[in-house]
């Protein structure tokens, strides 16, 4: 169909099209039609949280010493990173790690 007999046809749709609002961007394309989960394309399959994103969720500096000290008495980050990081805490606060993750920000993230 061309673009002038679907301007006839269907204007709002054409007008959607030709106005450049509303796009979804396509991650990947289903190659497997017999089992389409197979080949799903999820961009935090297998994401790890690392302290850097448990602390953006925080809302206050004391928030961010609490996860530090949890992950650093579980050993997951080391005495010397621990003490990297209440340096930067202390000194720049705790937005210097980055802007604050929202609730659902990771269900954002993976297109859901």
């Amino acid at each position: 169909m061309d673009k002038r007999s679907l301007k006839e046809k269907f204007p709002n749709l054409y007008k959607e099209l030709e106005g450049g609002e509303n796009r979804v961007t396509i991650n990947s394309v289903q190659t497997d039609t017999e089992n389409p989960e197979r080949t799903f394309c999820d961009k935090l399959h297998n994401f790890n949280p690392t302290v850097v994103d448990f602390i953006r969720r925080c809302d206050t500096e004391e928030e961010a010493e609490m996860i530090i000290a949890f992950l650093e008495k579980r050993c997951e980050i080391a005495p010397k990173r621990a003490s990297q990081l209440r340096a930067q805490l202390k000194m720049k606060g705790v937005r210097s790690f980055g802007s604050k993750k929202e609730e659902n920000y990771y269900f954002k993230q993976g297109g859901y």
